[in-house]
């Protein structure tokens, strides 16, 4: 018999969207009129001073309304209009006071005010470019060679971060400025960080898409600073060129991150709707060593979020991680373009250095696929990604960026069901997860995903099973006395091709033996 670990499990902390300020007090008894309301407002991790971000509760508002009601609010309850947002978000960022703040959150036609935060660059300066090399194969056997299926020359890239150095040769004129909101003076760029992303974006030796459109939308300042109300200005920004662009290819790369445990409610609605009217969006999931839920936008499942890989394949120990990612990607010494010449290179590493590796190779399959939605590019990438080669996953789907196969034909961007209700996994014991899947016709894919959150000491204790709707089990993992590791959280690719797909199908855990419980957090079936 085993010697059986005494395990303490711990509470699992709840993630707040935003920690609330505290209500103003009232104005003074010798005000002429009664005191207005004081709402709250959702404080920043990281805030700037008497700037805040007012979201309206009208969706359908349109940009003259937009315009028009700032106008009104910021008269009635004061500050001062520093820009509207009419496509992915409505509303404004203004300057004002904590006071006004509270005061026009209390107004009927706000949804919410949320201190504009800032965030930061996902990179760290370090050294021979691999990445290329590793992405176009399965083996990690690198040839010293990179085959890429086109030049993706019918995308635009949008970079958002610090600038880039137009008129480096890597992008042999291709190159552009499309929007400056950083808080300096500079036109171009004062840091490596944007030029080399776009570099490996598409940069013609670094880059994954070799011809590429590339456009600087800088948010990031000198001093590696980008506030929340610039972000969703450049959200804002590119959605509209992007609904004036007659090919609608485009993709853009964001290797940003707020401070871990920071979720920004303003900056993730603006992404997200910017996804929705179809730009494909890649970002990096941070370098905190931490659950990238609980960061923005690493927290966003709607985007492409990409951890960092190691040229031996392993998660490098400092990248972010988590059911809420996508896959891994080279982002450890990539060497790539530099602002300090027109032929300057340096190296770097991080997840800002993961993340444009994927963001071309949306870019490739976008110019394959143009009329491909979000959705699709996500759910191409990750099914063609290299499954169980990365060490140390902590969670996060095992799958690893390629570029090669069949790039001409979307794979079905079907329907996904989740349940995120908690399921006591008690000792010795079996519990059943439910989702009623519905609408999906014919039977279920041969490569359904079923994604795994279970949170239980001692995870060896556990059998995972899928129940398909006519009780047929399939194991997902299975019992295994020497696995001491705490957790089960990951994907699995199922051959369902069998069943139906509309009814009940359950996710089944079995504890084997006593001392350890948990429970079942989460789960979902990607058809």
């Amino acid at each position: 018999m085993r010697k059986k670990l005494l395990h303490i499990a711990a509470g699992v902390a709840a993630t707040a969207v935003g920690a609330m300020l505290a209500t103003p007090s009232a104005l003074a008894a010798t005000s002429p009129e009664p005191a207005p309301s004081a709402g709250r407002v959702i404080a920043a991790a990281e805030p700037v001073p008497d700037r805040y971000i007012v979201v309206l509760k009208d969706t359908g508002l349109t940009k003259t309304a937009v315009n028009e009601h700032s106008k009104e609010l910021t008269s009635k309850h004061g500050g001062q209009v520093r820009f509207t947002y009419g496509t992915v978000l409505k509303g404004y960022a203004a300057a004002m006071s904590a006071e006004d703040a509270h005061q026009t959150a209390a107004d009927p036609r706000v949804a919410y005010v949320q201190q504009d935060g800032i965030s930061h660059s996902s990179g760290t300066q370090t050294d021979p470019p691999w990445g290329l090399d590793r992405v176009d194969q399965r083996s990690n056997t690198l040839d010293r060679s990179y085959t890429y299926p086109n030049t993706a020359s019918n995308v635009t890239t949008y970079i958002v971060d610090t600038g880039i150095r137009i008129g480096h040769a890597q992008f042999e004129g291709r190159a552009s400025i499309g929007a400056n909101f950083a808080s300096d003076s500079y036109s171009q760029t004062c840091m490596s960080h944007g030029t080399h992303v776009a570099g490996t974006v598409a940069g013609k030796d670094y880059g994954v898409a070799k011809k590429a459109k590339i456009v600087s939308v800088r948010v990031l300042n000198c001093d590696d600073r980008a506030a929340d109300s610039d972000i969703i200005s450049a959200a804002n920004w590119i959605t509209e060129q992007a609904a004036n662009d007659p090919n609608r290819r485009a993709v853009v790369n964001m290797s940003i991150n707020s401070p871990t445990g920071s979720i920004n409610t303003a900056q993730d609605q603006a992404v997200k709707n910017s996804i929705a009217k179809g730009v494909t969006w890649v970002v990096s999931s941070g370098n905190k060593n931490s659950d990238a839920c609980r960061n923005s936008p690493g927290n966003i499942k709607e985007a492409i979020v990409v951890n960092n890989a190691t040229k031996s394949d392993q998660r490098r120990s400092d990248s972010n991680y988590g059911t809420c990612t996508d896959l891994f990607a080279p982002g450890t010494d990539i060497l790539s373009a530099a602002p300090g010449s027109d032929n300057a290179t340096t190296t770097m590493s991080g997840t800002s250095m993961a993340a444009p590796h994927v963001a071309g190779a949306a870019a490739l399959y976008l110019s394959a696929n143009p009329t491909a939605t979000p959705a699709q590019v996500q759910t191409a990438i990750v099914n063609n990604a290299t499954s169980n080669v990365i060490g140390d996953t902590q969670g996060s789907p095992n799958k690893l960026l390629y570029i090669g196969g069949d790039t001409t034909t979307p794979p079905p961007a079907g329907p996904r069901f989740e349940n995120t209700n908690d399921y006591t996994v008690s000792d010795n014991a079996t519990v059943t997860s439910p989702i009623a899947v519905t609408g999906v016709s014919g039977n279920a894919p041969s490569g359904l995903s079923v994604t795994v959150d279970i949170r239980h000491t001692f995870r060896g204790d556990l059998k995972v099973e899928l129940v398909a709707p006519d009780g047929s089990a399939y194991l997902l993992k299975d019992y295994n006395t020497n696995d001491s590791a705490d957790h089960v959280q990951a994907t699995y690719t199922v051959n369902a091709s069998g069943e139906v797909a509309n009814g009940t199908w359950k996710l089944r855990v079995t504890d084997n033996w006593t001392n350890d419980t948990g429970y079942i957090n989460a789960w979902s079936l990607q058809f």
